[in-house]
């Protein structure tokens, strides 16, 4: 009983965040335009809206409503109130640190990128990424007290019993740190700790080409590539947090060793800098995956060849998530997503072939609309799932006063 309760509770709060993330992308909008939007109930929306209120998170707009096109009384608009707070947004990438500042309708306001050798220096990504943020922000007008909390995004499996990254070999340099209350200490604010792909596919199904999905996954394609497992509209973790960990699913065992200690894993073949790696050699100017991806563009048969065959080889570990979790939609993110139908053409044609038909026959392969930025939007989101109460407790406070 207790853990259909716990259940019960998760969607609850999922589907608040979609009442969130559709006020946060539209400004405005009614009750009824709420429940078409999200498929939910009107009774449903309506005890979810006045949650909201009570917590500080939406507000009445006055004196401004919506016409539905039916008679009586016009529908009262509903609004996020961005003064109840400020959420703060981190991606360790293993090669670069990107930090962000929001209002609590996830509107950034301020953000930044900086390179660094996240997998191996600990330490000093965190030092990096507290500086980033108090300059983020300062460039704000965000006073420290207003931040409610920062979310972490980490390119690692997480337990979700501790918080604290699993020991293994793929970030030597994290093995005894305990980010959360390492960063805790540096910026004197809660922090919450998660898998980038897992928070990558929670922006991608609240705010992105997801949107509508109950059943998807995402795959990040970056310096690493991880999945991202939502099922029934809520991230599916699996036992300890290891769920979506297909960047070191062996697909040759005698291809390149990888920093997991084992050979010829995914990430070897297919990461971006995989296919740096295998680009460069047959040419003289450095590349970038964002130049690799223009170039293929521009008719490079060289970098063309390498994403094509990137795409087949993440398509065959997709397909097995696919018989095994038949989702209704895979979402490609990451770095290398932005090469749209150059990696996905491959991709589709992969799992459609290795898949079995009646899991492929509905299936959508779509690439996300949240581009690189995915991860952080997703660490923003956490923060804001897990600070609704301080949120109303502060409402609560400033009304009393």
């Amino acid at each position: 009983m207790a853990a259909a309760s716990g259940s019960l509770s998760s969607l609850r709060e999922f589907n608040r965040l979609r009442i969130v993330d559709y006020l946060r992308l539209n400004g405005t909008a009614s009750r009824a335009e709420l429940a078409r939007r999200t498929g939910l109930s009107r009774s449903t929306v309506s005890t979810l809206v006045a949650d909201l209120q009570r917590r500080g998170l939406v507000v009445e707009r006055p004196g401004q409503f919506a016409s539905e096109g039916q008679p009586g009384r016009p529908a009262v608009l509903l609004a996020l109130d961005p003064s109840a707070g400020a959420a703060v947004g981190v991606d360790f990438d293993h090669d670069k640190v990107r930090v962000a500042v929001s209002d609590l309708s996830r509107s950034v306001l301020a953000e930044d990128t900086a390179p660094y050798d996240v997998d191996h220096d600990a330490v000093g990504a965190l030092d990096l990424a507290a500086e980033l943020i108090e300059t983020m922000l300062h460039e704000a007008g965000v006073e420290s007290d207003r931040v409610l909390g920062a979310g972490i995004a980490l390119a690692g499996p997480i337990d979700d019993t501790t918080g604290a990254l699993h020991e293994m070999s793929v970030l030597p340099g994290w093995a005894e740190i305990d980010a959360a209350s390492e960063f805790e200490r540096r910026l004197g604010t809660r922090a919450y700790v998660d898998n980038d792909a897992n928070l990558g596919a929670l922006a991608e199904v609240t705010l992105g080409a997801g949107r509508d999905a109950r059943f998807a996954v995402f795959v990040s394609i970056s310096s690493g590539i991880g999945a991202g497992l939502v099922v029934e509209g809520r991230p599916y973790r699996g036992h300890r947090g290891t769920a979506g960990e297909i960047g070191h699913v062996v697909v040759n065992p005698q291809g390149p060793i990888c920093r997991c200690g084992n050979r010829g894993c995914l990430e070897t073949l297919a990461s971006g800098p995989a296919l740096l790696r295998l680009v460069q050699a047959s040419r003289e100017e450095p590349l970038t995956v964002r130049t690799l991806i223009e170039q293929a563009r521009d008719g490079d048969a060289g970098c063309r060849r390498a994403i094509a065959d990137a795409g087949q080889v993440v398509g065959g570990v997709v397909a097995g998530l696919v018989n095994l979790f038949g989702p209704e939609m895979v979402v490609i993110g990451g770095d290398l997503g932005e090469a749209g139908d150059l990696l996905l053409d491959s991709l589709r044609e992969a799992v459609r072939r290795d898949a079995l038909p009646a899991a492929t026959s509905e299936l959508k392969i779509v690439a996300g609309e949240l581009g690189e930025r995915a991860n952080l939007l997703g660490a923003l989101a956490l923060v804001l799932m897990q600070s609704e109460h301080e949120v109303a407790a502060r409402v609560a406070g400033s009304a009393a006063a």
